[in-house]
């Protein structure tokens, strides 16, 4: 097994670990692969040269299903609320996505961030409904008909999202090199060569939108039901605007780099939070600020770089000798 490989499968048996080494990180490893998820809905995005600045609205309409279910069924099912959390965002995001496909770069980014922040107020003004901004308790869901106490759930819950995050980080994966995944890559390259194929773009993209919208509702889900409360902020343009900077983070083309960036991101507001309660935006902002500087592929192609160099790519000619850039004689 090359090293390149051996190294993400190391990092993810830690992660997969570090709960019965430091149960505190438990919940932090769950909000960050909750959000892991969601920002895999903006790299998909991504791919097409599209950016959201309003995905959150996705976020927040399958956490607030799930506050619902909660409050309807004496604490629901965990499954249920899932599916139907993510199945409300797909619908959300099939009336959005027929309108915004029609759009592109900033007045595309900017129709979303419009969008929610409609949403966003509707769950302020409609205290009677959605709690205003107090938000709505989330009750701890039965898992398949079974109530659980509150620590068996949480580790239930932490190791259920991170085989889910594997399947779907694998399955986005498929998606992308399939060839409606190259299609909506050439959106970003030529899209006019794609309807001269006699390819519809805005239907390619629909398709990546609505993929995009149920990523973002799989991972409002899950934060809804590990922090056990819903807010308006789910929807808050600073929220859209967080997952955006995790994916660029992350590497903003990488499947990978979606989770990896929420996991550094995650942790790194968490310490900040606890050590520098006063500046802790402030580090949180110059870590960010040094990534993009300095590794402007973000973490994942950082870590490809390192392992060029590990694996003796960068190395001169055999001999040592530089090649000589000089024409031929």
């Amino acid at each position: 097994m090359s090293l390149r490989l051996a190294v993400p499968l190391i990092l993810l048996a830690l992660v997969a670990l570090l709960p019965t080494i430091a149960p505190w990180s438990q919940v932090v490893l769950t909000i960050a692969l909750a959000k892991g998820l969601a920002v895999l809905g903006i790299v998909v995005l991504l791919h097409a040269g599209q950016v959201s600045f309003g995905h959150a609205l996705f976020f927040a309409v399958s956490a607030y299903i799930a506050a619902f279910l909660g409050k309807a069924f004496a604490g629901g099912e965990l499954i249920t609320m899932i599916l139907l959390g993510t199945l409300a965002s797909l619908a959300v995001g099939l009336l959005v996505g027929l309108f915004v496909v029609r759009y592109r770069h900033i007045f595309f980014g900017m129709l979303n961030l419009a969008v929610s922040m409609i949403f966003f107020s509707i769950l302020e003004k409609f205290y009677h409904v959605t709690g205003g901004s107090d938000g709505m308790q989330v009750a701890r869901p039965s898992v398949l008909g079974v109530p659980m106490e509150r620590a068996g759930f949480e580790t239930l819950l932490f190791y259920g999202a991170l085989v889910l995050c594997i399947a779907v980080a694998w399955g986005v994966h498929r998606y992308l090199e399939s060839p409606i995944g190259h299609m909506l890559k050439t959106i970003k390259t030529n899209e006019t060569r794609l309807e001269y194929l006699g390819v519809s773009a805005r239907r390619t993209l629909l398709v990546g939108y609505l993929v995009s919208a149920g990523l973002c509702g799989l991972g409002g889900v899950l934060m809804a039901v590990t922090q056990g409360i819903v807010t308006p902020e789910y929807a808050w343009w600073i929220r859209s605007g967080e997952l955006v900077f995790i994916a660029i983070l992350g590497g903003s083309g990488s499947v990978a780099g979606a989770f990896v960036g929420a996991l550094v991101y995650e942790v790194v507001r968490t310490y900040a939070a606890a050590f520098a309660a006063d500046i802790w935006q402030m580090v949180l902002g110059f870590f960010l600020l040094g990534i993009i500087l300095y590794a402007s592929s973000g973490l994942v192609g950082l870590y490809g770089k390192l392992m060029d160099r590990l694996e003796g790519k960068h190395k001169t000619p055999a001999g040592g000798a530089k090649q000589s850039m000089e024409p031929a004689q």
